[in-house]
């Protein structure tokens, strides 16, 4: 049955695109005993696995196939997992519409004849999802790179709290941003995939500690107790007023419409429904791109064709005496367009002359983003906590209750814009349009906070422009406080719920 699965899904996904390669059929045959056996998942390209190439979408890695799995990939298979393929994706990670990839683009299966794009950089991790290529699929998000393409595709998506899943054999784009997450088509099969996956790694330098794991998981069940799936009294819900800009009020009234009946709709099983304000959510998307693109620039240094990646020879005549020229030849043709430009502003970033004024002001600002999550948020920040006294424990593990548990967003500011508008003469249309898609998902990737994208597939929708836009996924974010994973998929169930009605 899993063989001729998997020898029919290249012929299913040559619509989308969501796959680049696929796993031998031939190799499904001996599948470890576990809680994922009936689980097939689609991996993203950024992530090494030993029996399938690694190309991060770019003609860079194109040959490359990694010696190892990565630790999430290692995981997987232990818990009985079949890995069916490789997911398409943006360029290293580097993008929020998958239309940078050497594979081309992914076509959003929702409605396939429409053309739109699926999101990125995970695009085809969600579009294998949403189109039923395979069970599950494991993304990564730098900065929205998993919620904003499940927004665009209808399915949920999982950004973890920082550190708490392996990023050991993940490829870096920005390794103080990058999360390993997970997207499937209901919160039920993410968390147990979670599950699966949440270990510390020793091999990971930014795994986070067993201690603190495990304190914010007693802080989580703390709030968990005030409330149950079933009334949600003690419930407090914040509402950021500042992820309501006017790129969404503008043009997207009919997410506003079904977010406010949401909202009704959580009131009325006795919520506490908060406004609440994150000031310094205006600087975040601006800082967010002068930090993962400095990190970039760092990170790629690394693929200069002699220590990795594919060599680019220089043609007769090229001057030979200059190692930064030979490299040259390599990364300019190995690099497409948008990661070229985004090493290029990371490069300057990091410069003398302008480290002060963008790198360290663009960290200045992600403490600011920090520190107003910690100020709204009624759990603590373990992390930021010195709870070394039995004293001090104590007084964590009952959290006051003035802030709120969770705060809920919309996940994107429109619904999944057209291919051909993105792909026409790039240079004619305004591609700082591209970059604002992350408006609403980069502030909890800054602070490294546990972001869940759920469908909504409810409400009234008003002033649909367009009468073919109406029907399109859009998604609500819920994000809470560091390591109070379980929360906020407690609180997407009850989302999910509202749904099925």
């Amino acid at each position: 049955m899993l063989r001729r699965f998997a020898s029919n899904l290249r012929a299913k996904d040559a619509s989308f695109n969501a796959f680049v390669s696929f796993e031998d059929p031939l190799n499904l045959d001996n599948i470890t005993k576990g809680p994922l056996n009936d689980y097939t998942i689609g991996v993203k390209d950024n992530i090494c696995t030993s029996s399938l190439p690694t190309t991060c979408g770019s003609a860079m890695l194109r040959d490359f196939t990694s010696p190892f799995d990565a630790t999430v990939v290692k995981l997987l298979k232990r818990a009985g997992a079949q890995i069916v393929g490789k997911t398409n994706c943006d360029e290293f990670g580097m993008g929020s519409l998958n239309i940078h990839s050497i594979h081309g683009p992914v076509i959003n299966p929702f409605r396939v004849d429409s053309r739109r794009a699926a999101g990125g950089s995970s695009g085809g991790s969600a579009a294998a999802v949403a189109a039923g290529l395979c069970e599950v699929a494991i993304g990564t998000d730098t900065g929205g790179s998993i919620r904003l393409p499940a927004s665009y595709c209808g399915v949920v998506g999982f950004k973890p709290s920082y550190g708490l899943i392996s990023r050991y054999g993940v490829v870096s784009y920005a390794d103080s941003l990058d999360t390993v997450g997970v997207l499937a088509q209901d919160v039920q099969k993410v968390e147990k995939v979670f599950e699966c996956v949440n270990r510390r790694d020793h091999h990971d330098p930014t795994s986070a500690e067993e201690r603190s794991r495990k304190q914010a998981r007693l802080l989580a069940l703390n709030s968990i107790e005030r409330w149950n799936g079933q009334s949600l009294k003690g419930l407090k819900i914040g509402i950021p007023q500042e992820y309501f800009p006017s790129e969404l009020t503008s043009s997207s009234n009919h997410i506003i419409s079904s977010i406010r009946y949401l909202l009704s709709q959580l009131r009325s099983l006795g919520a506490t429904i908060v406004p609440v304000s994150l000031p310094s959510t205006k600087y975040a998307l601006s800082a967010y791109y002068v930090i993962a693109s400095a990190e970039g620039s760092s990170c790629l240094t690394r693929y200069d064709g002699i220590q990795y990646g594919s060599r680019v020879a220089p043609p007769l005549g090229s001057e030979l005496t200059s190692t930064s020229k030979i490299y040259a030849h390599t990364r300019s043709r190995g690099f497409g367009r948008e990661v070229r430009k985004r090493v290029l502003l990371g490069t300057y970033a990091l410069s003398a002359d302008a480290f002060d004024n963008y790198f360290l002001q663009a960290q200045r600002v992600r403490q600011m983003v920090k520190d107003d999550f910690d100020h709204v948020f009624s759990i603590p920040n373990v992390l930021y906590t010195d709870s070394d006294s039995a004293s001090e424990m104590k007084d964590m593990e009952k959290p006051e209750i003035d802030g709120v548990d969770v705060l809920l967003h919309p996940s994107a500011i429109r619904i999944a814009p057209r291919l051909d508008e993105m792909l026409d003469d790039l240079r004619e249309r305004d591609i700082l349009q591209d970059y604002v898609q992350d408006v609403l998902t980069v502030p909890a990737s800054l602070a490294g906070l546990p972001a869940l994208s759920v469908p909504m597939r409810f409400g009234i929708r008003e002033d649909i422009s367009n009468e073919q836009d109406e029907d399109w996924p859009i998604g609500v974010s819920i994000v809470g406080q560091w390591g109070t994973d379980k929360l906020v998929m407690d609180v997407g169930k009850v989302i999910e719920r509202f749904n099925q009605k």
